[in-house]
């Protein structure tokens, strides 16, 4: 909540983002002179009623296209080296499928959606990629109705300019990045990895916070060379990550995802199915033969199925989802539905929306209302002026006084080891102010349907636990600081609850 001064006892306080909004449109009257100024600012007040916006980013390879695909459940995004992969491409919900090429100085065209082997895709018109700002994708889908989804090249190309275009995007020199959030995919922990999220962090309102960023250790079946157990090997390594103090303090956690295995689990055809089915009947030393490597998969002189299905099998399924695929089989599951549903299960998929759910959807309006605020300062900076000089004030006021902005830096600073706290602390403390989700369920370490009395107990016990260590007389300064963010962030879930706060 965001206190205000000018809200007489009794009555009701705005949300965060109703106080941004406000603050818009005083900015877009004060700068009513300013058609570029009022432009910028229309946009993001706009912005509001928008879904939200999430990037997708990582290097060359590593398998973007491919989870953007198994988010929406659909081969929407061009998965191989094509020159549509080397352009920023948004995909959002319409009614009716449609592709806009939008070239830098000239009008929009729509391009000709083609279907090949079920996966989109599409021709820019002999453009060249130089010339093309980004391209836009309608698309009918449920998925796509409360997150927009930004698909962007490899940000270590060997392209110049298609690393260029990525950075341009997600790290612009000279004004916020368009996303409200970035989904950063990664095969291991690299030293450009590290520096790249630490460039995405925006100056001024975002105050070094992870708050809108999310780590994937993606490509995680390629682990253990394909071996069953390699999901378990990610997990653990994505497990030390989350550990890791210097990645804490730059994505608020890491998820190990097989993006390829979610992607063919939520669009597997019902031939695919047959040919693994025929392949589950071989003798199991014959299977295990065949997939020691691509090649020899690919080349054995197995009549059904033929050679070129099974070259089609491994470019959807690797060959760590053939061999996932023919266990499950010789383990009973014929029905292709269960089959389907148990990639996408093992695929660490369902663990990344939830991730999504918690850490971005539930935070959509304080993430509109960083954005929209970044985007106020920047007017602030390149256009002073005298009449202005109140809404500046009110910028600070915002950030100084808002909740949610003190909780997020507190939770920053816990992460990066700015503030110490014992293990156990630590781990509460986090939890409470939002880390593991937003719902007072999540930041209780309660099961997400305990009912009204569960919640309040525990919120009070855990007001009554933080106030306790934030008075302590062996609690240092930094020590008591946090304990009273902690303190009013309990007493936000009880006021959310509906109930007295003491």
């Amino acid at each position: 909540m965001t206190p205000s001064a000018s809200n007489p006892p009794g009555t009701a306080i705005p949300s965060l983002g109703s106080t941004v909004r406000v603050l818009l449109r005083r900015t877009i009257d004060t700068y009513q002179d300013s058609p570029e100024a009022v432009g910028w600012l229309r946009h993001h007040l706009d912005r509001f009623d928008e879904p939200l916006r999430v990037a997708i980013a990582g290097k060359v390879k590593a398998g973007k296209s491919t989870l953007l695909n198994a988010l929406v459940g659909e081969e929407i995004a061009p998965t191989d080296a094509g020159e549509c992969t080397r352009v920023v491409t948004w995909y959002q919900d319409a009614r009716v499928p449609r592709v806009l090429m939008y070239p830098r100085g000239a009008p929009p065209r729509q391009l000709t959606i083609h279907r090949e082997n079920g996966a989109l895709s599409f021709d820019l018109q002999n453009t060249p990629i130089e010339e093309v700002d980004r391209l836009v994708v309608d698309w009918p889908s449920q998925n796509l109705r409360s997150t927009t989804l930004i698909d962007t090249p490899g940000i270590a190309s060997l392209s110049a300019d298609t690393a260029m275009r990525a950075h341009a995007f997600l790290t612009p020199q000279d004004s916020p990045t368009q996303a409200d959030a970035v989904i950063y995919l990664m095969r291991h922990m690299h030293v450009s990895d590290v520096r790249f999220l630490e460039s995405f962090f925006d100056q001024g309102v975002a105050r070094a916070t992870p708050v809108n960023t999310i780590a994937v250790l993606s490509r995680a079946d390629e682990i253990g060379v394909g071996r069953l157990d390699a999901l378990t090997s990610a997990r653990r390594i994505a497990r030390r990550y989350r550990s890791d103090e210097k990645l804490r303090g730059l994505c608020q956690t890491v998820v190990a995802v097989a993006g390829l295995l979610a992607q063919t689990g939520r669009t597997m055809r019902q031939d695919e199915f047959g040919a693994l089915v025929s392949l589950a009947e071989l003798p199991r030393p014959d299977i295990d033969s065949m997939l020691l490597s691509v090649d020899r998969f690919v080349r054995h002189d197995l009549i059904t199925p033929d050679a070129d299905t099974r070259a089609r099998l491994i470019e959807r399924f690797g060959l760590f989802g053939v061999r996932l695929g023919t266990t499950l089989i010789r383990q009973g599951i014929t029905d292709p539905s269960r089959i389907a549903e148990e990639l996408v299960r093992r695929s660490g998929l369902d663990e990344l929306r939830t991730v999504l759910a918690n850490q971005f959807t539930e935070r959509r309006d304080l993430l509109k209302a960083r954005s929209a605020l970044l985007a106020i300062e920047l007017v602030l900076q390149r256009e002073p002026r005298p009449t202005a000089a109140p809404l500046t004030a009110e910028v600070e006021r915002i950030l100084a006084g808002a909740h949610e902005f003190v909780e997020l830096r507190m939770l920053s600073a816990l992460r990066a080891g700015a503030v110490k706290l014992p293990p156990e602390a630590m781990e509460d403390a986090e939890r409470l102010l939002g880390g593991d989700g937003g719902s007072a369920a999540a930041r209780l370490g309660l099961d997400p349907g305990a009912g009204f009395e569960q919640l309040r107990a525990a919120a009070l016990e855990a007001v009554v636990r933080w106030k306790r260590r934030a008075e302590s007389p062996l609690s240092s300064r930094a020590t008591a600081d946090a304990a009273r963010v902690v303190v009013r962030s309990c007493e936000g879930v009880l006021a959310g609850l509906g109930g007295p706060r003491y």
